[in-house]
């Protein structure tokens, strides 16, 4: 038997949803959105979000169900909040800490104000990209843009109001406005995709959903009663020990050098040969999470085993072409919008996203096609409507979404055939993504390859030169590329986590909520941080260096436009090859042992950081499986849920004493 049979879901709970779950989740949401950028960018502290199992909500959530448990202990009463609404909080501060971070205001206005800032004699882009911009899409006011970057004059010393007085509003009405209508459609057809797709996911293809193993296992806890024995269960307490140990030893280190510190980071790369075979080992590094060994644990073995195979896999392709003397220069890949992106055997990706998303399609065909029916009026709803509303209106919904963004980007100057061609490569990528992060329960993930470095391998890369390539560049870096903290994965948690909850109504209306309170929320906190102390004094230099990239690279597109070499058409060919080969035995063999999206992952530099996390989690599980059987996991099971919640019980720690410290120690990555 495997793990994803003990896995499943708990049977749904009945207990009723109150308004004030709700409530609650909205306005922790805002406060982490408020909080974050002057906690991550400022302080530099542990960061609040941070992936698909932000620290912040979760910590929050723990404290919560141990905080009603004994309230309702000392006073006898009903609990104020029952396991289901404190689910429903904890999503909606997830969806919150991502939109205030990475997933959204993280880069939204450097993206808005670098072609300007950064626009000098060398590199010509007030010659060549401030043509292309359309104008309701960044400040005119150049002084506002200047003072975003150098900060106001005395502003260290002013209070929060006082900067939120003297911000220049005049110049960002109108570009806040464009961006804010551009992604809250983005953001409803997400929606509206996830309403459509959820039945053929959660229930007709059974999908586990690992990052949520903790927190519905704490939610039935509260609901019975069982919170103590929970967390005195002695494997939950003995997992729980290491992270306490390892992350009290080593943030003492940081403060007190004296301290011997745990190393947490092994450099394997110096025992490999920087030639031959294993020259793609030479920059192997170690990490220890034992957050991701639990999440990894709960993960089906097939996959986890997928990950950390593909990952070794990748490495050794590098070793076996330098065996066989073939040394691709990167100059190959032409222009490139990957973040992670360095070399054209990394272009494999490209073929085996559109194969995998083609698979996902054909798996659901039988489901969309009644979609379709049902949205043609050709047959009735079922009646055991699974969804937040009819999915009849999630059909046209996401129909007209996809109009009003086509329409968007043709009015704002990208020519008709590449806003089509953008858009479907924008959503396809995030369906997949979607798809990766909730059935692998990678907690953390980044794209190899971009949306549009797959149109400019198949089209050329003269299709999004001038303005196409401008709104291209523009839109992807604030929506479609940094998916560490993407909105959908987590949308399709809602979702699942919403199921046979009633009112559905509410319950979709309090997220949809969550969503547009959290942007506002996020840009106003991003712009008093930055005009207060100014971008050039913050933190930001990731933000800084990615953004500036995309606009070199748009550069590139409307002055050059170097064709993609031969190479990245070999390599994109051989991923969908691979890609097809794996789909197929995947779907027809039943004892093969790998899982496609493993191989999506190979290249992804999340998969460098928890490539050993998920080997010691599978080989754990497959070990206890073999030798214990069921009765076994339920037990050890524990262990690995007292690794979560240390981690993240010692993150929230130690980002507390971060906001009085001049320095924070920090547990998860960023």
């Amino acid at each position: 038997m495997s793990s994803d049979t003990m896995n499943t879901p708990n049977q749904p709970t009945r207990l009723p949803i109150r308004l004030r779950a709700g409530v609650i989740g909205i306005l922790l949401a805002a406060g982490i959105c408020l909080l974050t950028p002057y906690n991550n960018i400022y302080m530099q502290a542990t960061p609040l979000g941070g992936g698909h199992f932000p620290l912040a909500p979760f910590f929050v959530f723990i404290l919560l169900a141990i905080c009603i448990t004994i309230v309702s202990r000392l006073f006898k009463s009903s609990l104020l909040l029952n396991g289901s609404e404190l689910l429903i909080i904890w999503i909606e501060m997830v969806i919150g800490s991502g939109i205030a971070y990475t997933g959204f205001a993280r880069t939204f206005l450097i993206n808005l104000t670098a072609p300007v800032h950064f626009a000098s004699m060398g590199n010509r882009w007030q010659e060549v990209l401030h043509p292309l911009i359309p104008p309701a899409l960044i400040p005119t006011d150049h002084g506002a843009i200047e003072l975003i970057y150098n900060g106001i004059a005395g502003g260290r010393a002013m209070g929060w109001l006082e900067i939120f007085a003297e911000i220049p509003w005049v110049a960002w009405i109108r570009p806040l406005l464009a961006w804010s209508f551009f992604v809250l459609v983005c953001y409803t057809v997400m929606l509206l995709l996830i309403n459509i797709l959820s039945r053929q996911w959660i229930h007709n293809e059974r999908m586990n959903f690992p990052l949520l193993k903790v927190p519905e296992m704490l939610s039935k806890a509260v609901d019975e009663g069982t919170v103590g024995s929970f967390f005195l269960n002695r494997f939950l307490l003995t997992g729980l020990a290491i992270p306490v140990l390892l992350h009290l030893i080593n943030g003492l280190n940081l403060y007190y050098p004296s301290v011997p510190a745990i190393p947490t980071l092994i450099l394997a790369g110096p025992y490999f040969s920087d030639s031959g075979l294993l020259t793609g080992f030479h920059k192997l590094k170690i990490y220890i999470y034992p957050a991701f060994i639990g999440f990894a644990f709960l993960t089906s073995r097939q996959i986890s085993f997928s990950f950390w195979f593909f990952f070794l896999g990748g490495c050794l392709l590098y070793g076996i072409l330098d065996l066989f003397g073939y040394s691709i220069p990167a100059s190959e890949l032409g222009v490139t919008f990957g973040p992670t992106i360095a070399r054209p055997e990394e272009m494999q990706m490209i073929g085996a996203y559109g194969v995998f998303f083609l698979f996902l399609l054909w798996l659901a065909r039988h489901h969309l096609v009644e979609v379709c029916k049902q949205s043609f009026f050709l047959s009735k709803p079922a009646p055991d409507r699974s969804e937040w509303f009819d999915v009849r209106i999630s059909f046209w919904g996401a129909i007209a979404g996809f109009v009003i963004i086509i329409g968007w980007y043709v009015w704002m100057g990208m020519s008709p055939l590449s806003a089509v061609l953008v858009t479907g490569a924008f959503f396809m990528i995030m369906l997949v993504a979607t798809r990766i992060i909730c059935q692998g329960g990678l907690a953390y993930f980044t794209l190899t390859a971009a949306p549009t470095d797959g149109l400019i391998a198949l089209f050329g890369a003269k299709m999004l030169a001038g303005a196409s390539g401008m709104l291209a560049g523009m839109s992807q870096k604030v929506l479609f590329v940094d998916l560490r903290e993407s909105l959908m994965p987590s949308l399709l948690h809602a979702r699942h986590l919403h199921q046979n909850k009633r009112p559905a109504l509410m319950l979709f209306s309090c997220l949809a909520i969550t969503i547009v309170v959290s942007m506002i929320t996020s840009v106003l906190a991003m712009l008093l941080l930055c005009y207060r102390f100014g971008i050039r004094e913050l933190q930001l230099d990731w933000a800084t260096r990615t953004t500036l990239s995309v606009y070199e690279n748009i550069y590139r597109l409307a002055t050059s436009a170097p064709a993609t070499g031969n190479w990245v058409f070999i390599f994109a060919i051989a991923g969908t090859i691979v890609m097809l080969l794996l789909v197929v035995c995947y779907h027809r063999l039943y004892w093969w042992p790998i899982h496609p999206i493993g191989y999506l992952t190979a290249y992804s530099s999340a998969m460098r950081i928890l490539w050993v996390s998920f080997f010691i989690g599978w080989a754990c599980n497959a070990l206890c499986m073999r030798y214990g059987g069921i009765i076994l996991f339920r037990k050890l099971q524990f262990f690995f849920i007292g690794l979560i919640i240390g981690d993240f019980l010692m993150g929230g720690g130690w980002a507390l004493i971060g906001l009085f410290a001049d320095t924070s120690y920090q547990v998860l990555p960023n």
